[in-house]
């Protein structure tokens, strides 16, 4: 069987997705340019093997994930997440962005010079996360 770059693509581009990010944040938490991610996608056959466990890195796959899809197997998830000492990017837990995003909002709109109410705080935290829902955020 032969390496399938289609599938592997497919599954980057899906992944990538589904954690939120865009193509030059999955490829500084990579380790790599953008181009080269954008290779990947596009199923090029010019992507060295050694971008691969940038890759898996980036998506949080266990090492050996890329060359598993290649041969027709699944793509392992890492228990693991990409820490921000080695990506130079926060990473938060999902679970925790919400209450991170909404302590964020509280701590600016207090000290936002203006008179805003409490429900005012409480309203623009809601916009806020609402339009990070949009955006597949939380």
């Amino acid at each position: 069987m032969g390496k399938d770059l289609g599938r592997l693509a497919h599954l980057v581009r899906q992944r990538r997705l589904a954690l939120g990010l865009g193509i030059e944040p999955a490829a500084r938490l990579a380790g790599m340019s953008k181009d080269t991610w954008k290779k990947v996608e596009a199923a090029r056959d010019d992507v060295r093997a050694t971008s691969y466990t940038g890759i898996e890195r980036a998506l949080q796959w266990a090492p050996g994930s890329c060359g598993r899809v290649l041969e027709g197997s699944e793509p392992v998830i890492s228990e693991a997440s990409p820490s921000s000492a080695d990506s130079g990017i926060a990473v938060i837990p999902k679970e925790d962005l919400k209450r991170q995003v909404g302590d964020a909002v509280n701590s600016a709109a207090i000290g936002f010079k203006g008179d805003l109410t409490a429900d005012e705080i409480l309203d623009l935290n809601q916009r806020v996360l609402d339009e990070l829902r949009k955006r597949g955020v939380v």
